[in-house]
């Protein structure tokens, strides 16, 4: 009797209770907001770098970052298998297999991040440089920073894993308030490593690594414990740290497809770099890619993302609970909130480009001009790409983890890697073919996605993992 009055007081009913637009609002509030703060520090990262080292700073910070996802998804991929597992037994009211999901999780986050993406990630890292046509100076101001994510990233990881599962909970306050403590620690170790004040060294480029990984692992180790603790919903106190094979083929089973998705989607934005690399002026375009895509897209990506997160875990605790038309309602409201988000935003591409790229240090007029014609691009690829990503949380959160992968692969991979193929190949390839074949790869998504979910196939995905 006590364990359920326990589950009664942790996990928040009202996500499979309540209206259904308050259930959304309630994760997607700290959710957006959390990476909105979190990812202000790649923003503060390039803005540093931009400034102090350079725009093959900037360029070198982007390709090293999505060189690190392209090989750290494989693992971030169990997170979302956990986050199937807890959302559903969360809205069950299952408080046993929640904490069941989210040990074996970090578990096999810990034994992989340590045991392969480190020791791989650093003998590989120049190879996967010259993998991207970077130019010369990019690849010597990237290679220390792309060393220094994969040795040190687990930390970084243990972030995402633990803010996933609380999420799934239920819970989007508390990531939000590591988000905000990790930001915080990266501004205050970015500022001191990058330029070198006192005691500390000139990092330059490498500095935003080394003051990344610092502030994740000082996060990573105070949310160690509490989930020891019992202060969250999330508790790992009396867990069996044997591994749990039920849980563990579940969790592949469902975050396998994610992963292959994401490292799908990552190697081929490692291919964009590569076909940036060989327009005429690549070292500009690489910049203002860096910034353009990575940093000020970001604006519609963090609250997209956000509100994928939120209708991810209210469709999939409402399939738990037994509410499926509930888990379809939730996702429509996410989409709609993204709509107005990216309609704002791409306004401002449109108003006020050169001075949103003036805040990152990006004065040559090469340079802006490339950026502006980017900027132009994302304003309609932004209106895509959010409505994509909540029906794509939708189909993750209810467990079908499959639908997304194959989506994946024609519309963010096959479609514009083949087109920019075909134009390089007929003609001098052109800055402005990339950023159609984005625009050309959201949408397609866009349209897949939210067919796929209406068709309704989730309502009836089990989870195969039973109570103990």
């Amino acid at each position: 009797m006590a364990t359920s009055t326990t589950a009664t007081r942790k996990i928040d009913r009202s996500i499979v209770e309540g209206p259904i637009g308050a259930a959304v609002w309630t994760v997607a509030w700290p959710t957006v907001l959390q990476n909105v703060i979190s990812g202000l520090q790649g923003m503060i990262d390039h803005a540093l770098v931009g400034n102090f080292v350079g725009f093959a700073g900037n360029a070198a910070i982007g390709v090293g970052f999505q060189i690190f996802l392209v090989v750290m998804v494989f693992i971030s991929s169990l997170f979302s298998g956990m986050g199937v597992l807890v959302a559903r037994f969360a809205g069950a009211g299952d408080e046993a297999g929640v904490n069941r999901a989210a040990s074996q999780a970090f578990l096999l986050a810990l034994i992989l991040s340590v045991g392969v993406l480190a020791p791989v990630g650093y003998v590989l890292a120049p190879t996967l440089l010259g993998m991207v046509n970077a130019a010369p100076a990019v690849q010597a101001e990237a290679l220390p920073y792309l060393r220094i994510m994969f040795v040190f990233g687990f930390g970084m990881m243990m972030f995402f894993m633990l803010g996933g599962a609380l999420r799934s909970a239920g819970d989007a306050k508390t990531p939000l308030r590591l988000g905000v403590g990790l930001t915080i620690g990266n501004i205050v170790f970015n500022v001191l490593l990058i330029r070198g004040y006192g005691p500390f060294p000139e990092m330059g480029t490498a500095g935003a690594a080394a003051g990344m990984m610092i502030s994740s692992a000082l996060v990573a180790a105070y949310a160690i414990v509490k989930l020891f603790s019992g202060a969250w919903v999330i508790d790992f106190r009396g867990m069996s740290w044997k591994p749990d094979w039920e849980i563990i083929r579940a969790l592949f089973r469902f975050g396998l497809p994610t992963g292959v998705q994401g490292i799908a989607m990552n190697i081929a934005g490692v291919m964009l770099l590569r076909f940036i690399g060989a327009t005429p002026q690549s070292a500009e375009a690489q910049a203002a890619y860096a910034v353009g895509y990575t940093e000020l897209f970001s604006l519609v990506t963090w609250t997209s993302v956000g509100l994928m997160g939120a209708a991810a875990t209210v469709a999939g605790q409402n399939l738990g609970a037994g509410f499926p038309d509930r888990s379809r309602d939730a996702v429509r409201v996410a989409a709609r909130i993204g709509v107005g988000i990216a309609l704002f935003v791409g306004a401002l591409f449109i108003a006020i480009p050169g001075v949103l790229l003036g805040l990152f240090g990006m004065t040559e007029p090469s340079v802006v001009r490339i950026g502006r014609e980017l900027l132009l691009f994302l304003s309609v690829s932004g209106l895509f790409i959010t409505v994509a990503l909540t029906f794509t949380g939708g189909l993750q959160g209810t467990g079908d983890t499959r639908s997304p992968l194959f989506i994946t692969l024609v519309s963010q991979f096959a479609l514009p890697i083949g087109f920019l193929t075909v134009m390089q190949t007929t003609q001098q390839l052109q800055t402005w073919h990339v950023w159609l074949a984005i625009v050309m790869g959201h949408a397609t998504r866009c349209v897949l996605s939210v067919w796929r979910f209406e068709q309704g196939k989730w309502r009836g995905i089990e989870l195969g993992v039973g109570k103990r």
